[in-house]
């Protein structure tokens, strides 16, 4: 393996990964960089936070992984095979993305939405199984949207769109789920909610990668966090290890306190901006 990888290795030994990035680079056409030789490799089974300013490349790299993007060098491994050059439908079969929020529902139901998650094992092309509208009724079931199935998207609430659109991924039954920013449009009890349904699905040996910025959130509920700036990381490693006040003044140029409540959780306390000038 690669020199350059084994700092970012945060398997076990022996323990193989389920995703590795190998020196990863993506440049815009207007020449911009937004991916810079990122490497790292984590293994199944953990809820992996992806923690970063805006603009530092967290989305960039999240779609270079399911293949959105071609990354302009550098490898990307699940399970030890490369994705570069499987077809979308092998790829969705491992990695599965919910995105930050729906665009355009279509006027699709709760039902017709999450079944779209099983297209890439639909042997018909225009219908589905028994065997589908099995497993897309016991993932609305397991979270929570059974009694909403017949509803349109446009007419849920935040929270029932993120559990929604979770249960889809869910069902394409992946390797590796990438999660942009779910909780970014959800009040305090829905933002616990979210996160206790990603955290409980990795118990299921799926790794889940999720872009966030509640670093607090984040800290208390991820078993790695992935810290990156202007394309580059910045730390990696366990929450309570690698997220400092030297940390959060580097990537997010503020001061913070950072510490401990009396069950031991982590938290972030932002104090005030660091300028160019001096602190503001």
């Amino acid at each position: 393996m690669d020199e350059t990888i084994r700092p970012n290795n945060l398997c076990q030994e022996g323990e193989e990964p389920l995703l590795e990035l190998r020196n990863l680079h993506k440049y815009y056409s207007d020449g911009y960089h937004a991916v810079r030789g990122v490497s790292y490799s984590i293994p199944p089974g953990k809820l992996v936070g992806l923690i970063g300013p805006n603009g530092c490349g967290k989305s960039t790299m999240m779609k270079c992984i399911n293949r959105m993007h071609d990354p302009s060098s550098g490898e990307i491994l699940v399970d030890g095979e490369s994705v570069l050059n499987k077809p979308p439908q092998d790829i969705a079969k491992i990695i599965a993305t919910v995105p930050a929020e729906l665009r355009n529902s279509f006027g699709l139901t709760v039902f017709e939405t999450v079944m779209l998650g099983r297209y890439p094992y639909l042997k018909n092309v225009w219908w589905e199984t028994e065997d589908d509208e099995s497993v897309v009724e016991d993932a609305l079931e397991k979270f929570g949207v059974l009694h909403l199935q017949d509803r349109q998207l446009n007419m849920l609430s935040s929270g029932e769109m993120q559990r929604v659109l979770i249960a889809k991924a869910y069902v394409q039954e992946p390797r590796l789920m990438l999660v942009d920013e779910p909780t970014s449009h959800l009040d305090m009890k829905y933002k616990l909610d979210v996160m206790e349904y990603l955290n409980a699905m990795v118990k299921k040996d799926m790794t889940v990668l999720v872009a966030e910025h509640d670093i607090s959130l984040m800290a208390r509920y991820c078993d790695m966090c992935i810290i990156m700036k202007k394309g580059e990381i910045k730390g990696i490693g366990k929450p309570k290890e690698v997220i400092t006040p030297q940390l959060i003044r580097e990537v997010y140029e503020v001061d913070a306190s950072v510490g401990f409540d009396d069950e031991g959780e982590l938290f972030v306390l932002p104090k005030r901006f660091q300028s160019d000038h001096g602190t503001l």
